[in-house]
């Protein structure tokens, strides 16, 4: 196995994710784990991940400095390649030079660590920290413009570091830097076989849930369907399917979800609620993202109590709340890590103290891409599949700042055009994400030789696999051209429209 140990990283379960999917198991622990856990564990290989801390501020995530002298190859990634850096006596810059993106890879020389990779590759920073110098003994691979060492190797020590992340997939050589290091300096062996996971699933599933009900918060998207089929799979008719209108959804989005799961879906049970004007008025005046994502949670929990109320006049008994929550929500809302900083809460991880539901969420440990296979052996149709996340609080953390029902119209028929033009251009499914957002300012324009002042509308399409970073659409110029023109043309209220080409990070891929 490899062992991964957390400093707190947003990537520190992607990097086990990785390694599972060579083929050889993994398994993320805190980094305060002891030498004798290390010892029980018998890993082939180690992996420091990233942080989003400085190995000079007080109090800093760190781990036994004997476990540099265990003789097990390490790998540190960014904090993990830093806190090395100190250990054996480097110069760490602290806070000097931050870069976040797509940056260029200086390859001095392959060593072991970069075997395969070409002079100049691409990879993906994001560090505040980085290592200046380091002892005679070790040799720098690999440098940027910016940063000297970018790469280290120790073979007698069995040191290895890297300032770039190579777990994301915006390091196009990362998985060729991981493999190196998992089976060229590690030489584990293959012995891990993710094939029958939905099997493992179900039967964890049909343990917790024992003999009782569920009520499963449906959306009509990847996630929350792949969770409830696999309930579905594991206690049969004792799932309750709920959707529920929160006054936040898209264009035509009622209707899709009701057609798909009255009309094309196994589940017996199927309920929707209109709860609008309950999130409306409660979410009234609101700017702060946070608040507005906590409202939004405890407001789910509250509607889906009284439907439970209502179920079991006829129904039996319902214990548990089934949730889509994958892992990338957890990590942003820095669940899994005492270290990991919080990105932004997401509503399904919002939830209030004293609930009467327990929570079960089947795939809290996967990722966007795993959970589409699963959906694959599932065999859930790619009308479901493909369709691009949608967050629970919808358009609200898409309204920036305070809600209204004239903000919502128009970013409702803004973004409709936006993902229609998407899908007549064969655009749609070359992106991972695209949406629509109204900013918490006007401009002025003209029209029609009148002075108009009037929404900014931003149009945001990321291309990606898993949500943990995220490079923007290269959309044509064109097709840029006629989704501004229909906006302005076809939407009143708004004059102006903009096309964000942030990666991430820096940026997250919603607004709020």
């Amino acid at each position: 196995m490899i062992l991964v140990l957390n400093f707190g990283a947003q990537y520190g379960h992607l990097i086990a994710r990785r390694v599972r999917d060579f083929g050889v198991y993994s398994e993320v622990v805190p980094c305060d784990v002891s030498i004798q856990k290390i010892k029980r564990l018998n890993p082939a290989g180690i992996i420091l991940s990233g942080g989003p801390t400085s190995v000079y501020e007080p109090n800093h995530p760190t781990m036994d400095r004997k476990i540099l002298d265990l003789e097990i190859p390490i790998l540190g990634i960014c904090y993990g390649q830093q806190l090395i850096g100190k250990f054996v006596g480097a110069n760490v810059l602290g806070g000097k030079l931050k870069e976040y993106g797509k940056r260029i890879l200086n390859v001095k020389k392959q060593g072991k660590l970069l075997k395969g990779l070409f002079k100049r590759e691409q990879i993906w920073m994001s560090h505040g920290d980085l290592v200046e110098n380091l002892p005679k003994d070790f040799d720098i691979l690999a440098s940027t413009d910016s940063c000297r060492v970018a790469s280290f190797e120790n073979n007698n020590k069995k040191l290895y570091g890297i300032q770039f992340h190579a777990e994301v997939v915006h390091t196009l050589k990362g998985n060729q830097i991981l493999k190196n290091f998992v089976f060229g300096i590690c030489k584990a062996k293959k012995d891990w076989h993710i094939k029958d996971i939905s099997k493992k699933l179900i039967q964890e599933l049909k343990k917790e849930v024992g003999k009782n009900s569920v009520i499963m918060g449906v959306s009509g998207g990847v996630d929350s369907t792949v969770a409830a089929a696999l309930l579905h799979k594991a206690i049969g008719e004792r799932i309750y399917c709920v959707f529920i209108d929160h006054g936040l959804i898209r264009k035509g989005e009622a209707e899709e979800v009701r057609a798909f799961f009255e009309k094309k879906s196994k589940f017996k049970h199927f309920h929707f609620v209109d709860a609008s004007k309950i999130f409306l008025k409660r979410l009234k005046g609101v700017t702060d993202p946070e608040q507005k994502r906590k409202i939004i949670g405890h407001t789910f929990i509250d509607v889906f109590e009284d439907k439970v109320a209502e179920l079991e006049k006829k129904h039996p008994a319902i214990k548990f709340l089934g949730q889509g929550t994958i892992y990338p929500d957890r990590i942003e809302s820095a669940q899994p890590s005492k270290h990991a900083s919080k990105i932004k809460s997401h509503h399904n991880l919002t939830l209030p103290e004293k609930m009467k539901l327990k929570v079960v969420e089947p795939l809290k440990e996967f990722y966007k891409d795993e959970v589409r296979k699963l959906g694959k052996e599932l065999k859930i149709s790619d009308e479901i599949l493909k369709r691009h996340p949608f967050p629970g609080p919808g358009l609200a953390i898409r309204v920036l700042g305070e809600i209204t029902d004239e903000k919502l119209r128009i970013l409702r028929e803004a973004d409709y055009i936006f993902i229609q033009e998407l899908k007549k251009s064969k655009f749609y499914d070359k992106t991972w994400q695209a949406l629509a957002a109204l900013l918490p300012v006007k401009s002025v324009g003209v029209m029609g030789d009148n002075r108009t002042y009037e929404y900014i509308i931003t149009l945001r399409a990321v291309t990606s696999i898993d949500a943990m970073t995220a490079d923007w659409a290269k959309l044509p110029n064109e097709l840029l051209e006629r989704i501004s023109n229909r906006i302005i043309n076809e939407v009143s209220g708004v004059n102006r429209v903009l096309y964000d080409v942030t990666q991430k990070p820096p940026g997250t891929i919603e607004y709020e």
